[in-house]
C-alpha cells in the first residue's frame, strides 16, 4: 500500500469554505477510481496550501493517475503544479475496526 501526499498552493486568499467547495466539486471524479482506496482532502489556511492524502493499492496505480493530463488539470484548477511525495505503508492501526495490520 502506498500513500501519496499531494500538495499545491491555492489561489491567494482562498479560505476554508472556498477550498471545501473546490474539493467537493472534484470529489466525484475519484469515486471508484482504479486502485484508489481512500482520499483525504487537506487544507492549510496559514500556508495557503491545499492537496490530498491518497491511499493507493500500489505506486503503479497512483502513477497511472498522476500523468501529465492530471497535473495540467491541477495547474489549471488551482494555479500551480502539484508536488507529490510517495510513502510506503507498512503497518496500519485502525481504531474504528479495532485492529492492527501489516501490509
Amino acid at each position: 500500500m502506498i500513500i501519496a501526499h499531494v500538495r499545491f498552493p491555492l489561489p491567494a486568499g482562498t479560505d476554508r469554505a472556498q477550498a471545501q467547495k473546490m474539493f467537493q466539486d472534484s470529489a466525484p471524479k475519484y469515486r471508484e477510481m482504479a486502485g484508489l482506496i481512500r482520499k483525504y482532502y487537506v487544507f492549510d489556511a496559514a500556508a495557503g496550501i491545499g492537496g490530498g492524502n491518497y491511499v493507493w493499492e500500489s505506486r503503479d496505480a497512483a502513477e497511472a493517475v498522476y500523468n501529465d493530463d492530471w497535473k495540467a488539470m491541477i495547474r489549471d484548477r488551482y494555479g500551480a503544479a502539484p508536488e507529490i511525495t510517495y510513502i510506503e505503508t507498512l503497518v496500519i492501526v485502525d481504531n474504528q475496526r479495532g485492529d492492527i495490520t501489516s501490509t
